[in-house]
């Protein structure tokens, strides 16, 4: 298929081998495969590794603080709910630092497309465990392992009320761009939970371990049985469901206020003019 918009920005700066370089020409493909230019969505990004895609594709781009990816993308969802919305950041991001402002995304299914680069570990601040590293993985300041149950990102969204679940391995990249399109595509909360090896910090959690972990679900799966979507997830690690795991169709939290119907409130200069709030402001002088 022939690109119809250049995403090419940035050169990536990871390590050779990282699996961010499998991930970014997936979200490339995805963009291209619904036919997306670069004005028509906004990215907003969180502060790691998986964090730097953003800088690497030709778009509107938000790069927030540590862990408040997805409460700077709910506030761009409100203001301008005409855009399609991608958030891509990694493990500790979402699931540490910003774990409240997930749980909270998923429970109000925001309309966003989550894309979670999961290393199990953290790769920018050079090599702590993360949220989803497992009890005994050691560490240069967990010489004894972590010790803590991991999160599992899946069961967690499920839990949340995310109305889009799946999981993908980026060394699969065709099941992967497929679910990148089907994520964006959704309204109402989306998770992509990548599993994405680091080469340089986890040499636990390789390429070769999830490849031989990572194992598509079956036609038998019924992604709309959420009883079933949670069976999948809670399985233990020695096979890993890639895949859809869940999907269904609620309102999305933009749908539910009139307030937001029609144009989008970015767009509305007359209604809402700074002018009509400059007097609340002066107050504060």
């Amino acid at each position: 298929m022939t690109c119809t918009a250049s995403y090419d920005f940035h050169k990536p700066q990871w390590c050779p081998g990282c699996g961010n370089f499998d991930i970014l020409p997936c979200v490339k493909e995805a963009l291209c495969g619904l036919d997306l230019k670069p004005q028509d969505f906004i990215m907003v990004t969180g502060i790691g590794q998986a964090s730097k895609l953003g800088f690497s594709v030709k778009c509107n781009l938000f790069n927030g603080l540590h862990g408040r990816a997805l409460p700077v993308a709910a506030g761009v969802n409100m203001a301008n709910h005409k855009l399609k919305l991608l958030s891509v950041s990694g493990d500790g991001d979402y699931y540490s630092e910003g774990g409240n402002h997930f749980i909270h995304a998923a429970r109000r299914n925001l309309n966003i497309a989550v894309f979670a680069g999961d290393n199990r570990v953290y790769g920018l601040t050079k090599g702590q465990a993360s949220p989803t590293s497992s009890p005994d993985f050691s560490t240069p300041i967990h010489p004894e392992g972590v010790g803590g149950k991991p999160v599992n990102p899946a069961l967690l969204a499920l839990a949340s009320g995310a109305t889009f679940v799946a999981r993908a391995f980026s060394g699969n990249k065709p099941e992967l761009t497929g679910l990148m399109k089907q994520a964006i595509e959704h309204k109402g909360f989306a998770l992509l939970d990548i599993m994405s090896p680091c080469i340089t910090f986890n040499k636990v959690n390789t390429f070769g371990w999830f490849r031989q972990r990572a194992k598509p679900v079956g036609p038998e799966h019924d992604p709309s049985d959420f009883d079933a979507a949670l069976s999948l997830v809670s399985r233990a690690q020695e096979t890993i469901p890639t895949g859809l795991i869940y999907k269904t169709d609620r309102p999305a939290f933009d749908a539910r206020f009139s307030a937001l119907k029609g144009e989008a409130i970015a767009v509305r200069t007359a209604a809402y003019s700074p002018e009509r709030v400059r007097p609340l402001f002066e107050k504060f002088k």
